[in-house]
């Protein structure tokens, strides 16, 4: 899949893209039956909600089920990423976000990138979130919204704030941005919620000031997000963070011929063929 240059200039001015049903509801239920058997499974990689005790966050689903493996080099996920960074890439995270019906978990306002140069070391932010959505987004039910422009204003935070339950992972809320430090930007730029179907890909960068309010409607709203790095902008700290966190093969990624389809196999633990 090509990205127009309509579409790249979008981007690029507004800092994100929104590419309606990319995949097909039928598709997003074989993702999500994989994404049920592997949170069945106890790992660091699992996080759960403080609140409920339920789902929050599965990290790395691609080194572990055939699935998502495929998912991350099907053309419709990786060559928008390849055409915004403009070269070779590789999967720098792999997450899915779940807030839970009725739930009281939002996500401050913040910037990717803060968290990764202060984790990583990460040279410079040649990073691109490509966010899967495995449920509709309304705007009842917690959606990603973004401050429009927001990515060229830099980065607005140097430090984070500790807490026990984020040592490794770091929560939005350890980065969170001050409302003193954003009020302007929100003036001038506006906000923008993403409502959109099933299947929908949201493209947006490290840069861009972002956040979501709390799910307030009857179901669970899942979001894929898959972080692409350039293969030119490796982590320069001198102890990683666990490969779950942040991926350590670097290898460039290539398009698969064909396009997603169901895979019975898992992977090997660790494997991220």
């Amino acid at each position: 899949m090509q990205l127009t240059v309509d579409q790249i200039g979008s981007y690029e001015e507004s800092g994100f893209l929104v590419l309606e049903s990319v995949l097909s509801p039928s598709e997003v239920d074989v993702l999500l039956e994989a994404m049920v058997r592997d949170s069945g499974n106890d790992g660091p990689y699992r996080l759960m909600s403080d609140d409920s005790n339920e789902l929050s966050t599965l990290y790395a689903s691609h080194q572990r089920v055939g699935e998502f493996a495929e998912l991350v080099r099907t053309p419709r996920l990786l060559c928008p990423a390849q055409t915004i960074l403009g070269g070779d890439v590789y999967v720098y995270q792999f997450k899915i976000n779940v807030k839970s019906a009725f739930g009281k978990e939002k996500v401050a306002w913040h910037q990717d990138y803060t968290a990764w140069k202060i984790a990583d070391e990460l040279p410079n932010s040649r990073l691109i979130n490509v966010a899967l959505l495995l449920d509709e987004a309304t705007e009842f039910n917690g959606p990603l919204i973004f401050v429009p422009g927001s990515h060229k204003v830099g980065n607005l935070r140097e430090n984070r704030d500790h807490s026990p339950s984020s040592a490794k992972h770091l929560d939005p809320e350890d980065i969170a941005l001050r409302p003193q430090n954003i009020t302007h930007l929100i003036d001038e730029c506006g906000m923008k919620s993403v409502q959109a179907p099933v299947g929908s890909l949201v493209l947006f960068s490290p840069e861009i000031i972002h956040g979501s309010a709390p799910n307030m409607s009857p179901a669970p709203r899942r979001l894929l997000i898959a972080t692409y790095n350039s293969c030119s902008n490796l982590p320069r700290v001198a102890e990683p963070r666990p490969s779950y966190l942040v991926g350590d093969d670097s290898t460039p990624l290539k398009p698969q011929d064909k396009e997603f389809e169901r895979l019975d196999e898992r992977l090997p633990v660790g494997s991220s063929k």
